[in-house]
């Protein structure tokens, strides 16, 4: 349940202290400049509070984890009450005159501390073999009906002609279903997906002959890094679906990763239709809105996704952490190994 570790975390429970402490403030001003003092003080009192708790509970991890659920509450609550009597002995060293709330400061923290810790449960929930397995449900069924029917309908025109590629299509297209289908499991790593964006783009390549060109630049230092199950997939067939398949010149599909610091950046290209042809179906905002939650999801803020069309190119860039792998790794094995 505590991931106070996160910088995703970290921000959102200092951003949330903050609001709190904004709000109270209003209450003993009556003007805007007492308003902003008052804040002002208090935030400088509450910050290093807030710091304090978010430390603890990161240091103290592996130890939470170990307590059943109502502990790890009781554990969330104690540490806020320290934290806010924490806060209050800021103030008292400041040299504020008045009487300091010690009962009240303690028992703000812990109401606060209450709040973040409900919102870590909820944010661990969000991340269960459970949830994960819904929202996978719906990517696994974006591998079309008629992409498996036009795929039937080109083995079965090289069967006579040339059948050792009709073999290899099928090959490829059984092991494209078997992973789709699979038992989902909470992460896979980037290597795993590209070797099913490989399988994916060899059968179009096969339905679009010379149409279709495809461009592979792949840094195998970052293939490790990890990601949610299906999250290329369905990047490279929007590639096909809207800038190869309108196109009769047709079009290419490139795919890259590099190493950037200590972050893998993966890159899906593809041309765009000149003119722009009239969509028939959404465009790429469905499939980029799901990657982007289950992004979210896994990594929190420190994954990001971006998308836009840039000379007749429309470019899809995501970035993933490469420190996180290897405990997310023994997570993911723990979380199938429960299952």
């Amino acid at each position: 349940m505590f991931d106070a570790c996160n910088a995703g975390v970290v921000l959102r429970a200092v951003l949330f202290v903050q609001v709190v402490v904004a709000t109270a403030a209003i209450y003993g001003a009556d003007t805007f400049f007492e308003w902003f003092t008052i804040t002002a003080l208090l935030t400088g009192a509450s910050l290093p509070g807030t710091l304090v708790w978010l430390i603890a509970a990161c240091s103290l991890k592996h130890q939470l984890q170990q307590l059943g659920m109502r502990g790890q509450y009781l554990a969330g609550v104690l540490l806020g009450a320290m934290a806010g009597l924490y806060s209050c002995a800021m103030l008292f060293f400041i040299g504020i005159d008045k009487a300091m709330p010690w009962l009240a400061s303690a028992l703000t923290g812990g109401l606060l501390a209450a709040l973040l810790v409900t919102a870590l449960v909820l944010r661990a929930r969000g991340s269960t073999p459970a949830q994960t397995q819904a929202r996978l449900t719906e990517l696994q069924s974006r591998i079309r009906p008629h992409f498996l029917f036009n795929t039937l309908n080109s083995a079965i025109a090289l069967v006579r002609a040339e059948p050792a590629r009709a073999e290899a299509l099928l090959e490829d297209l059984s092991d494209l279903f078997r992973y789709a289908l699979a038992e989902p499991n909470l992460t896979t790593t980037l290597a795993q997906e590209i070797e099913l964006a490989q399988r994916y783009l060899s059968i179009e390549q096969v339905r679009f002959g010379e149409r279709l060109e495809v461009q592979w630049q792949l840094d195998e230092s970052v293939h490790g890094a990890l990601l949610p199950p299906l999250l290329l997939q369905p990047l490279v067939e929007n590639a096909i679906r809207h800038g190869v398949e309108p196109n009769p010149r047709g079009g290419t599909v490139q795919v890259r990763t590099e190493k950037h610091g200590g972050e893998a950046l993966i890159q899906i290209t593809n041309t765009l239709p000149s003119p722009p042809a009239e969509a028939s179906s959404p465009g790429h905002g469905i499939a980029l809105d799901n990657v982007k939650a289950r992004l979210s999801l896994l990594h929190d803020l420190q994954a990001s996704l971006s998308a836009r069309e840039r000379d007749g190119l429309y470019v899809v860039r995501l970035s993933v952490p490469l420190a996180t792998s290897a405990s997310n790794a023994g997570q993911s094995r723990h979380a199938h190994s429960d299952r």
